[in-house]
């Protein structure tokens, strides 16, 4: 029997917790439980008792407990540690590596995988902190279930809500009983900006953080796939278990895209620069005495996405281009499809505001031949779960 170790934190939605467990007991998933002093103002340990039919965990310095069962000892008797409801007190301790209780010792001895779904005010989901932890989480491989989007219980509205319970339990089979439906299948996947030099010390460039392409990446190899990752510069951490290449330029990206193929699938989510300068200086470029700046001729950089996708042994069954706009967004990515020919593209607007491109979450449109998928604001982890479910469907 898989078992799962739930932590459950404080907040109104940890009341979701009970319906989660009679879900995951259903499933044949064996729960024990630890609550947390600001959980058990919403739930009770009698009632996670009953549901768990296991005695629930709530203090790190108990001498029992010390002596049946050391915190080590649960902290790696489950096959994966869930939090949920996770708060944004119990991130923000988890990414500072904190053990100043069970919850938090716990999630720091863990030698398991953990999955978090976060709850909480949509002002503190946005916040920078709330941000820089969670990015802090997913570089060193949690996973994250959520949140959604939706009316709260403090009368705000927005993204903050905890996960469903059968959204949470899918994201728990997924690691407990992978489907690999990709297993087999090589796919290339492109992510990250490109530097175009101008000179030795300046580059074009655009805002992407290459967060997008890297979580497509680590979803189909969580699928099964074979995954080769061509990335630009990034600031992010390597997926697991994919082949790394590192580029800089559009020409580097295009020639170690090419020497990946074959390919079953490619997704190219590289924010490539459409330009390059026409003969890059190789010294400095200095201030002239009046302070003209100099002229700097460009030229069109080659063309990834069309290439990979033009007919050919080596094309891939499915190409999957990305499309950043601004403005016009369907009309421009229906277009691009069409120029492009390849089979879908994802495309979201990246305007100023929006807080998409550099950002931890997405909101996608996937246009195929069949029409328009409108996918709702979610966090790109979870878009990319998504998509590569949606992948492994086309290739069945």
């Amino acid at each position: 029997m898989k078992r799962v170790l739930l932590i459950v934190s404080g907040g109104i939605a940890a009341y979701k917790s009970l319906e989660l467990v009679r879900l995951l007991r259903k499933a044949g998933i064996g729960v024990t439980a630890v609550l947390t002093e600001g959980g058990a103002q919403f739930v009770t340990p009698l009632s996670l008792q009953a549901l768990t039919e296991n005695k629930v965990f709530t203090a790190l310095f108990s001498l029992t407990d010390e002596s049946e069962m050391g915190h080590i000892q649960l902290s790696r008797s489950a096959d994966l540690v869930v939090v949920a409801p996770a708060s944004a007190d119990i991130l923000a301790r988890m990414a500072a590596g904190m053990a100043d209780d069970l919850a938090a010792t716990l999630l720091l001895a863990t030698d398991k995988p953990v999955l978090v779904a976060p709850a909480m005010n949509v002002r503190m989901w946005r916040h920078a902190a709330t941000v820089a932890n969670m990015a802090t989480l997913v570089a060193r491989g949690v996973g994250v279930v959520g949140p959604d989007e939706g009316a709260m219980a403090c009368n705000e509205y927005g993204f903050g809500r905890l996960a469903e319970p059968p959204e949470i339990l899918a994201a728990i089979m997924a690691v407990l009983a992978p489907a690999r439906p990709l297993a087999g299948r090589h796919a290339l996947v492109t992510s990250g900006p490109t530097h175009e030099p101008i000179d030795p010390v300046r580059y074009i460039a655009n805002r992407s953080s290459g967060r997008q392409g890297h979580a497509i990446a680590a979803a189909l190899a969580a699928l099964g796939a074979r995954v080769t990752l061509v990335s630009g510069p990034v600031a992010i951490h390597d997926p697991a278990s994919v082949d790394v290449v590192q580029v800089e330029t559009a020409d580097e990206m295009l020639a170690a895209c090419l020497a990946a193929l074959p390919a079953d699938i490619a997704v190219c989510a590289a924010a490539v620069a459409d330009w390059r300068v026409a003969g890059a200086a190789t010294l400095k470029l200095k201030k002239t005495p009046g302070g003209a700046p100099p002229g700097i001729a460009l030229t069109p950089n080659p063309d990834i996405l069309a290439t990979i996708a033009a007919p050919g042994p080596n094309r891939p069954r499915l190409v999957v281009g990305f499309a950043a706009e601004t403005h016009e967004v369907l009309r421009h990515a229906t277009e691009k499809r069409a120029r492009k020919g390849c089979d879908w593209i994802v495309a979201n607007d990246v305007g100023a505001g929006t807080g998409i491109m550099g950002g931890a979450e997405n909101e996608v449109h996937v246009v195929t031949a069949s029409g328009v998928e409108n996918w709702p604001r979610m966090a790109k982890d979870a878009v990319a779960r998504r998509l590569a479910a949606r992948i492994a469907e086309a290739m069945a």
